[in-house]
């Protein structure tokens, strides 16, 4: 709790973290309104899914550009133009009067998302340079905080009665704290890089990363997509307890996010990396066995041991020799959500074609293939 602490006690630590908070309340308040905004336009399922992946095209298509335009900018600035950016975009979709522009909106919310993810991640690994100080994984567990703070804030859907001004509302009040607190991060650059030329030696390293990012984020995606359907399909669980392992899940991910800087700190972020693979295989090791206390038990240590893996990936993808933070950063990134928004399909075609237990031998397999990663960078680290 050591980094909670830091950044609680220091406006330069809270701006980004808050940044990370924000992220998560202009996307969740969009989320919790998704049936109305389907049920306004008259639209079916397929429409639907087809404006959402819009939203997905939008993130990608800022990754390229990203880090250009992060390094053009400056890294604290282009972390508050993101955050400009995201406030306004936030209000679109909601308001979209039609089909057409709701597609529009959501590409254009998609960008912006994805700028400010991707400059929010630089921001913090350039910081972590300048003070020696880790508070990454902390900053992560302000972006599940946000998630907490927009359940909360659904119960005022009815007294609100209003989606625009429900965001309306949520933009003015996350803005007015991001207002007080940017000047503490806004004239931060990143600090030069020695580049290097393209070759396999350099890749590589981010290569691996990106493998582990993708498959800690697609299992991501797939618990939280699946793991309700898993409770109730295969542990026969009763109704009370089918939002459980997605609750166990959360709640220990964001409490793995604000401990994990301290355990980083002490034994390092690859062998965090492979203790993180190591509890998620133990937790995958509990849900398979098809008991429902004990598969609930099992979520809960796959939120343990996903938690601090993304916020490792982006501080090691931000500080790979030869390559500049933004760049490692973006890549980290866009790896990662390929897994969050791949994974879960793929896991649905398998459950599909053979069983969702099926599903879930997949995803133990792939946790020991990171594993083995994590064995092979210690081993070219030393």
């Amino acid at each position: 709790m050591k980094s909670l602490a830091l950044i609680f006690s220091n406006p330069r630590y809270f701006a980004p973290a808050w940044v990370f908070t924000s992220l998560n309340i202009w996307f969740g308040t969009w989320a919790i309104y998704i049936p109305t905004v389907k049920e306004k336009l008259g639209i079916d399922k397929a429409d639907l899914g087809i404006a959402l992946f819009c939203l997905s095209l939008g993130v990608f298509t800022i990754f390229p550009m990203a880090s250009k335009i992060i390094n053009r900018l400056g890294v604290g600035k282009a972390t508050w133009v993101g955050v400009l950016c995201t406030s306004c975009a936030a209000m679109l979709p909601l308001m979209a009067p039609s089909y057409p522009i709701l597609m529009g909106s959501l590409f254009v919310f998609g960008s912006c998302t994805g700028f400010t993810d991707i400059s929010m991640n630089t921001l913090v690994t350039e910081i972590e340079k300048e003070d020696k100080k880790n508070f990454m994984s902390a900053a992560h567990g302000f972006f599940s905080l946000g998630g907490i703070l927009v359940g909360l804030g659904s119960f005022l859907i009815p007294v609100i009665g209003n989606p625009v001004l429900h965001m309306g509302l949520t933009v003015t009040l996350v803005l007015i704290v991001n207002l007080i607190f940017y000047k503490n991060y806004i004239h931060i650059v990143a600090a030069p890089v020695e580049k290097e030329p393209f070759s396999l030696k350099l890749f590589k390293p981010l290569l691996l990363l990106g493998i582990i990012g993708f498959v800690s984020m697609g299992s991501e995606g797939a618990i939280i997509d699946w793991s309700g359907l898993y409770l109730k399909e295969v542990t026969m669980a009763p109704e009370m307890l089918i939002g459980s392992g997605f609750l166990a899940f959360s709640t220990t991910m964001t409490l793995g996010r604000f401990l994990g800087d301290g355990i980083s700190a002490r034994i390092g972020s690859v062998k965090i990396l492979g203790l993180g693979a190591l509890v998620a295989i133990g937790g995958y090791v509990l849900v398979l066995s098809g008991q429902t206390i004990l598969a609930i038990v099992g979520f809960a240590f796959n939120g343990l041991g996903f938690s601090v893996m993304v916020p490792e990936l982006f501080r090691i993808g931000g500080n790979v020799k030869g390559v500049d933070s933004a760049q490692g950063v973006s890549f980290i990134a866009g790896t990662g959500y390929s897994g969050f928004l791949v994974g879960p399909v793929i896991l649905g075609f398998l459950a599909e074609q053979a069983s969702l237990v099926h599903s879930f031998y997949v995803l133990l397999a792939c946790v020991l293939l990171v594993l083995g990663i994590t064995f092979f960078l210690h081993k070219t680290r030393k």
